[in-house]
This record gives structure tokens, C-alpha cells and sequence, in this order.
């Protein structure tokens, strides 16, 4: 079994990989392939468990590369207003290569934003990838839909759908960590 956690990014895909590093019969990683390309890029072991928001835009691949019977997927979300403030927040932060980015530059194709644009395009970006994956998983028979704001309520249900074993309570513990944190951002 795979279990793979998609998501938009800036929704706590870090907090969650760094939860199941408390499963012991799993494997867990965060972004483990993001430079790898073709086959490559979808080299994960078995028994693992990949969180890489990035995922998103390989959706046919996982389709065609891995049995649905035998893997799980989490649509990991958080509040839109949140993961867009937390976008539009690291624009100018130096993450030149981030998602972001590459979504208003290479996928909308404008180089120039205002302030107010930014928002509007990081809002834009958080329905994109959400719908994409809402609609790649409409019909995969083991699925759990996410929000990370009932994370100690369904954290646990995750834990006994693909059979983990380990220190829940720890791997709950995590989920009181701000990882991977971006500054304040006010959702506008």
C-alpha cells in the first residue's frame, strides 16, 4: 500500500508527513521526489506515506501508475481564505520558485501582479488544485477528505484506515506544531 496526501500547499502537508513519521510500519516523506522527472518522479516504495502538494499536477500519472485498490489518498485542505493569504503573504519573500508563482507566471501568464491581484490569483490557484483533486478522486474507493482544522478528530480514523501501527498520541502531539510556518497572513 501507498497513501498519498494532496493538497494545495500552505494547508499543514509538512505537519501531516511529520505525523506519520510516528507510524512505524510506514515510511512517510514531504516533497521526497519534487526534483525527479518521468518514471522517476513516481518512484515511492511501498508502505509508504508521501505528502508533496506538487502531486496535484501529476494526477494522471498516480491514475495510470498505481493501483487504486491497493492505495489511499487524503485531500488535504485548510481554510481557502488562510491558504491564499499564506500565498499571497510569500510573494515577494524570496521564494521565487515557489508554486505560486509558477501558477500566476507559467500557468496564467502574466508576470506583473498588484497586491489585490495576488490575493485574487492565490485564491484562483487554492480552487484550481482543490477542484482538480476533488474531481481525481470522485471515484477511488479508499479516500479520506481532510481539513486540517478537525486534524485530532480525524487523524485517528486516517490511523486505523490504512492500518498504522505506532504512537498516535505523539503523532497527534505534532498537530500542535506550527511547521513550516509563514508569517501572520491576514485572509482578505
Amino acid at each position: 500500500m501507498r497513501v498519498f496526501v494532496l493538497s494545495t500547499g500552505r494547508c499543514g502537508s509538512t505537519t501531516f508527513e511529520r505525523a506519520c513519521r510516528h507510524i512505524t510500519n510506514f515510511t512517510a516523506g514531504h516533497e521526497t521526489n519534487k526534483r525527479r522527472v518521468g518514471e522517476r518522479r513516481f518512484d515511492y516504495p511501498d508502505q509508504h506515506i508521501e505528502s508533496d502538494n506538487r502531486l496535484s499536477w501529476f494526477l494522471g500519472g498516480l491514475q495510470t501508475r498505481f493501483d487504486h485498490g491497493q492505495t489511499f489518498y487524503v485531500h488535504l485542505t485548510r481554510d481557502p481564505r488562510r491558504v491564499a493569504a499564506s500565498y499571497a503573504g510569500r510573494w515577494d519573500s524570496g521564494f521565487h520558485s515557489g508554486i505560486i508563482r509558477a501558477f500566476a507566471q507559467g500557468i496564467v501568464m502574466r508576470k506583473q501582479y498588484q497586491e489585490k491581484q495576488r490575493i485574487r490569483l492565490a485564491r484562483f490557484y487554492v480552487s484550481t488544485v482543490n477542484e482538480n483533486i476533488a474531481a481525481f478522486l470522485a471515484e477511488k474507493p479508499h479516500r479520506l477528505d481532510f481539513p486540517l482544522e478537525r486534524a485530532e478528530e480525524l487523524f485517528p480514523t486516517f490511523w486505523r484506515q490504512i492500518g498504522a501501527e505506532g504512537d498516535l498520541d505523539a503523532a497527534l502531539r505534532e498537530f500542535k506544531i506550527r511547521h513550516n510556518a509563514s508569517p501572520s497572513a491576514n485572509p482578505t
